[in-house]
């Protein structure tokens, strides 16, 4: 039995609770069914959205540094005309984006560029003013072709999402630091940290694949402003803060002459990155397998986890930024005994990849992040001839022009 004192005590109370929650609830009820119908306007304004898929085949060889992808990059760099209250809360109309792929098929490396219709001939400008005796190609999604999420499919997966370990201000370590931006340098003198990772796709056998997905955007406003309530900026006036934080203009006595070496170098790396266009970005990567090898054995290969894992780690500095892995789909027996969790993130992964989905529900899991134009050109360009991994597919001839004095 509840002592008498405690009901007198908790019966006011419960109805102060009841009062509350039924004044609340018409404005939850608001709240939610607003939410509700942005989402669905949301959805239903991507959904109209027409894609294409574009290969780029490479010649056998080219000189062109990291800076030409860069170039081509600016052309992703787009920010449509504001939408007005209508467009906005009614027709649910929100920024597109583009999704850079790295992928291996059997072991064969492709480099694909999933782009809206309507910016085809834009795009296809921009990479043959760069790069001349390139390929491209409209070709089918290559994702149409696993099966992993029907009930009788054998294919197996890995994968995870990448996130930054610091603050998006922090660039990670790009081809300048390697000294890609010198066009003199010769082949066999250029270290380019994108090899390792084709070596990887590349040693890929039969019935394996690895997908490498890099979604982006113009980087949006979306970090709070200091000294404001509800007021956002972006990420160029975060960095700001962040310079001022290292350099402590505001301690008294303090200044650009208080720097260690390591300080000074992060602050020129930081205002480096500013001078560049900036894109939020998405990154995940799968590794996928189907089928038997000759002794019975299922293809897929735990040991090529471990790759998957390294794909991004080149890029990373102790001083400055790198990528950490999040959302993997490995087992826990403590956290996941029955292993039903990592089933689900196996499916959300795939059904976002797929749907190359990252900024929007349902696929938002994971915050995006901001990467430079520089940043982005590192981790995603077209090696020269220091790239011999046999599988990599390059063009055998090269397209140049007609002689002047042909014939007619």
């Amino acid at each position: 039995m509840i002592p008498e004192i405690l009901i007198q005590f908790f019966k006011p109370v419960g109805g102060v609770l009841i009062q509350a929650f039924s004044f609340a609830l018409p404005f939850l009820t608001i709240i939610l069914a607003w939410s509700s119908w942005r989402h669905y306007i949301v959805k239903s304004f991507i959904s109209k959205a027409e894609w294409v898929m574009l290969e780029i085949r490479l010649p056998k060889e080219h000189q062109k540094t990291p800076l030409a992808m860069e170039v081509v990059l600016g052309a992703f760099h787009q920010f449509p005309t504001p939408p007005t209250w209508y467009d906005y809360w009614w027709l649910g109309k929100v920024p597109l984006w583009f999704s850079l792929e790295l992928v291996s098929i059997n072991g064969k490396v492709h480099f694909f560029l999933r782009i809206q219709k309507g910016q085809k001939s834009i795009i296809e400008n921009h990479i043959y003013s760069q790069y001349p005796q390139v390929e491209l190609h409209q070709v089918p999604d290559y994702v149409g072709a696993v099966n992993f999420d029907a009930p009788e499919s054998d294919w197996k997966m890995f994968g995870m999402e990448h996130v930054l370990v610091r603050e998006d201000a922090y660039p990670i370590k790009t081809y300048i630091d390697y000294g890609l931006d010198r066009e003199l340098l010769k082949e066999e003198q250029k270290v380019d940290p994108i090899t390792s990772t084709i070596e990887f796709l590349g040693s890929l056998g039969e019935g394996e694949q690895a997908w490498i997905q890099i979604i982006i955007m113009a980087a949006q406003a979306r970090f709070p402003k200091p000294g404001t309530w509800f007021q956002k900026e972006d990420w160029k006036g975060n960095a700001k803060e962040l310079i001022k934080k290292i350099m402590k203009r505001d301690a008294p006595g303090s200044g650009p002459s208080a720097l260690s070496p390591g300080e000074r170098s992060t602050v020129e790396a930081i205002e480096r990155s500013m001078s560049k266009l900036g894109f939020d970005c998405g990154i995940r990567t799968l590794y996928l397998a189907s089928g038997k090898d000759k002794e019975g054995k299922h293809r897929f290969n735990p040991g090529n986890i471990s790759s998957l894992f390294a794909t991004f780690r080149q890029y990373g500095s102790v001083t400055l930024n790198s990528f950490k892995p999040t959302r993997i789909t490995q087992f826990n027996w403590w956290v996941d005994p029955f292993g039903w969790r990592v089933a689900r993130i196996k499916r959300e992964l795939f059904e976002a990849y797929v749907n190359r989905g990252y900024f929007y529900r349902p696929h938002n899991k994971v915050p995006p992040f901001v990467l430079s134009t520089e940043e982005l050109a590192t981790i995603y360009h077209f090696p020269g001839a220091v790239s011999v991994t046999p599988t990599f597919s390059r063009i055998e001839s090269k397209r140049s022009e007609a002689p002047v004095n042909l014939p007619i």
